[in-house]
């Protein structure tokens, strides 16, 4: 299989189950994640599910729930 990358069209990624929050609002309007065979973990917007998926090693993600968990965004949606 050729290596995964950003950009690449959600319905290219082999077998993933995409996970979507339970904070997500009735019409469906979230990102959504899914864990690649090589332990990378894919990001998609719940609007466009067959569009871009970014790619990211575990410990990427890992400090970005860590800096959601701890407000470090919470100036974006103020």
């Amino acid at each position: 299989m050729d290596p995964i990358h950003n950009g690449v069209p959600a319905s290219h990624l082999p077998n993933v189950v995409w996970i979507k929050s339970s904070w997500s609002n009735p019409e469906g309007n979230c990102v959504e994640i899914a864990t690649l065979p090589d332990g990378d973990i894919a990001v998609r917007n719940s609007r466009d599910p067959q569009g871009p998926a970014l790619v990211y090693t575990p410990a990427e993600i890992k400090a970005f729930v860590n800096g959601a968990k701890t407000g470090d965004f919470d100036a974006l949606i103020a």
